[in-house]
């Protein structure tokens, strides 16, 4: 199963938050989101949240409503976890043979400057495109 177990969760950023702090409406969804920034194991969230339709809450840095964009944008994707952990191969092998992806300056000009958790976020979307490009809409 690799790094995406249910063990993960023991290593989450908000396992020491409120669970109603991530349960929130509007503008209080930003400060929700925060609290993914960095964490560790974002990307087993958001796996475990878009395989499992979960449809409340801050999961993975995502809205409700950016998990359903998500999931109507790439219908045919049966399990987020194989995706999103192929990604992030890709990426771990990407940044190895890149010395230069491994820095805040990031491989190209859209990353430069960003914080290197973002830069991996942009890294695997990018990757997930490839992998699975989006349908073309009639």
């Amino acid at each position: 199963m690799g790094t995406f177990g249910e063990k993960w969760g023991g290593q989450a950023k908000c396992r020491t938050v409120e669970p109603d702090e991530l349960f929130v409406d509007g503008s209080a969804q930003n400060r929700a989101k925060a609290v993914c920034g960095g964490c560790p194991v974002r990307t087993e969230c958001l796996a475990h949240a878009l395989d499992r339709r979960i449809e409340h809450g801050i999961c993975g840095g995502m809205t409700e409503r950016e998990r359903r964009a998500v999931l109507r944008r790439r219908p045919l994707v049966t399990s987020w976890q194989d995706l999103l952990e192929s990604a992030r191969r890709q990426h771990e092998l990407h940044t190895r043979n890149h010395p230069v992806c491994q820095s805040a300056a990031g491989c190209h000009p859209s990353c430069r400057g960003l914080p290197l958790s973002r830069h991996r976020m942009m890294s695997l979307a990018a990757q997930l495109r490839t992998v699975w490009p989006m349908p073309r809409e009639s």
